[in-house]
């Protein structure tokens, strides 16, 4: 028998069988019921586990996003902090972007080449943490330490000129630096070097990217700017995620920073370069940061759980 798809307008590649479809009009119904009694918030943000609502064949992603903000590849560009991003599915300008697959429980970020942030080139669809919801103001530092867990998939993604899929940035620790320290080197924002970076690569290879001094005497203010510091020469994991669920889990603490997959690969971080870090604030991304700039280059990731803590 021939299954029948149907294509919800204004989200990519969300689909449903015949039945899953009919389904979903009636859960429609009940949802926007149950808004109406001013429980629609609770339902959308809720972070407990994804599981089928009974009656009803649809399934809801498990993340909180009390404490997260997104930008987006458009405006200069746009920003939805909390607590606005909590009903994020009303929210008329995330839903190209950012939307619920209820298929498999799931929150897709889709991005395109488009606006950028002031200290980059490339486009995004990428939650920040806000310690604070709404402010940017207060973050954490190794010492204090943090972690971060995800399962997530790059479910799509296209294909640049030399025929390999695009690069993604699926999952980051940024720094921060704080308004005394901006003010001593003369820079004019908070901006400070990303220390990790996890990519999605060669079409589902687990690349991870940190910083290091290029100078290890340098002094604390010298190694307070961006231009102390570079890229290391990265760390592949052996399995292949490809474009199935898989999970990372970013582990910082006092100069050290471990990041696992799967729960099966590891690499550990305990140099020098950690040790000199501490002296910045960080924060956690997580989301699709595409690495591409062609003009018909795009990437769909989908996270079905998210979490923080510190």
């Amino acid at each position: 028998m021939t299954k029948h798809l149907f294509k919800i307008k204004n989200h990519p590649g969300f689909r449903f069988g015949r039945s899953s479809f009919y389904s979903f009009l009636i859960a429609t119904v009940i949802f926007i019921g149950i808004g109406c009694g001013g429980a629609s918030r609770s339902l959308i943000s809720s972070p407990e586990e994804a599981k089928p609502v009974e009656g009803v064949d649809y399934f809801l992603p498990k993340i909180d996003l009390n404490n997260w903000k997104v930008t987006l590849p458009i405006g200069k560009p746009s920003e939805i902090k909390p607590p606005a991003i909590l009903d994020y599915p009303n929210v008329d300008v995330l839903k190209d972007f950012m939307y619920n697959d209820s298929t498999d429980g799931s929150l897709v970020f889709y991005t395109h080449p488009g606006a950028s942030t002031r200290n980059s080139s490339y486009s995004r669809t990428e939650l920040r943490e806000q310690m604070v919801p709404g402010s940017n103001k207060t973050n954490w530092t190794f010492a204090q330490g943090g972690r971060m867990k995800g399962t997530l998939a790059v479910a799509d993604v296209s294909t640049e000129k030399n025929g390999k899929p695009s690069k993604v940035i699926i999952m980051q620790i940024h720094g921060r630096l704080t308004n005394e320290q901006r003010d001593l080197i003369g820079e004019d924002d908070n901006n400070a070097p990303p220390v990790l970076k996890i990519y999605w690569d060669k079409g589902g290879r687990i690349r991870v990217k940190t910083k290091e001094l290029k100078d290890v005497n340098a002094s604390e203010k010298e190694l307070l700017k961006t231009s102390a510091w570079k890229d290391d020469k990265g760390h592949n994991f052996k399995t292949n995620v490809g474009k199935e669920k898989f999970t990372l889990e970013v582990i910082a603490s006092e100069g050290k920073l471990e990041v696992i997959l799967n729960e099966d690969e590891s690499v550990v971080f305990d140099n020098i370069h950690m040790q000199k870090w501490g002296v910045f604030e960080n924060y956690f991304k997580a989301g699709n940061y595409l690495q591409s700039k062609a003009s018909d280059s795009f990437a769909k990731v989908k996270y079905y759980d998210l979490t923080i803590s510190h």
